[in-house]
């Protein structure tokens, strides 16, 4: 059987989003309540397990794959979904394959499906449902009322907690300047950014499935989710479990990973994120001391160059030496002009006073 992954779901999602010829040519089948079951893609493990029907090899039209759908049997399109290849197909996929399904035709659909790793649609007469089986993976396709509603509550709820994120963010960045952070602090940056990052993946499906009507969520989403970047890697590379400037990607994916296989109810729990961290799991691990090297913050410093902001790191012994370096002190870097060492030192110097005054005024 054919294993499929996610992101190749989503672009079969994306071409029966709302807006398509092909989204059309479904709904019309579901208003006229006949039921079909469509193929989409034609090569050679979709012909082994075809039988019967005739070839026709026309362009696809909604139209078209209405009327074609009244027949019994499946509509087989083109890789490229521009032709009506084969109607009135009889699938016949290997019966051991495994099934959730009840119905014959969904039950079809499925297995062929995980037989040849093409997509299959299958589209229910009674209960007027779309379903899209690909793989392993089943995906039933909502009316565009029901998906705008549910990404509305959920740009509502990334709102309120970016909100949130931008409280803690800005409270560790003045304990980072005052040498001040614990695990606590940290864990607490890294659970509202992972939330943050799950909150933004599920409305990123949401404007995937509702296509050219989900320009707005889209819009909206990418106001409210403006400057977060890659927070989550320098957040890690700061407080890197091998307690070293974290150069290595593998490592920060792997913390990331970590973090992300967090359940909601361990989301919630501080020691569960620290332990995802790498921090030993501990009565006293949260309220542990912890010093940045400073990644966060020279990130926020305007034309500072990744390269120049790891050599930055690579030259002093963590963010309190950074702070107290002098403008001689930025020079002697490699790649470090004037204009660079004031702009660091200025940047520094002015974050210090913001994150301070923020905090205690």
């Amino acid at each position: 059987m054919e294993t499929v992954d996610q992101e190749a779901v989503n672009a079969v999602l994306a071409l029966l989003a709302p807006g398509t010829e092909l989204r059309d040519g479904l709904e019309r089948i579901v208003r006229g309540r006949t039921g079909a079951l469509i193929v989409l893609g034609n090569d050679r493990a979709v012909e082994q397990i075809s039988t019967g029907g005739f070839e026709l090899n026309v362009d696809f039209s909604s139209t078209r794959l209405r009327e074609l759908a009244k027949m019994d049997g499946a509509v087989v399109l083109s890789n490229d979904l521009t032709r009506i290849v084969r109607a009135a197909t009889q699938l016949v996929p290997d019966a051991a394959i495994e099934t959730r399904e009840s119905g014959t035709r969904h039950r079809t659909a499925e297995r062929a499906a995980r037989q040849t790793g093409v997509p299959v649609v299958s589209v229910s007469a009674s209960m007027s449902m779309i379903a899209l089986y690909m793989g392993e993976h089943r995906v039933v396709l909502e009316e565009v009322s029901a998906i705008q509603s549910r990404s509305n509550q959920a740009l509502q709820t990334l709102e309120r907690y970016k909100m949130r994120l931008d409280e803690v963010a800005a409270a560790l960045s003045a304990l980072e300047i005052e040498d001040l952070v614990t695990v606590r602090d940290v864990a607490a940056v890294a659970q509202r950014l992972e939330m943050v990052h799950r909150i933004r993946e599920e409305i990123s499906h949401y404007v995937l499935t509702l296509g050219r009507d989900g320009r707005l969520v889209d819009l909206q989403l990418s106001e409210l989710t403006a400057g977060l970047g890659n927070d989550r890697e320098l957040l890690v590379r700061d407080y890197a479990p091998s307690h070293t400037p974290s150069g290595d990607p593998a490592e920060v994916d792997a913390v990331l990973a970590d973090i992300a296989a967090l359940s909601t109810a361990e989301l919630l729990d501080l020691g569960s994120v620290a332990a995802a961290m790498g921090h030993p799991v501990a009565s006293d691990t949260l309220e542990r001391p912890l010093s940045p090297w400073g990644y966060r913050l020279l990130s926020q410093i305007p034309r500072l160059p990744p390269v120049i902001v790891d050599r930055v790191v690579l030259h002093f012994d963590g963010l309190q030496h950074l702070l107290g370096a002098t403008f001689d002190d930025l020079h002697e870097i490699e790649g470090i002009g004037d204009a660079r060492a004031r702009a660091i030192r200025e940047g520094l110097s002015r974050m210090a006073e913001t994150s301070i005054l923020d905090r205690y005024v």
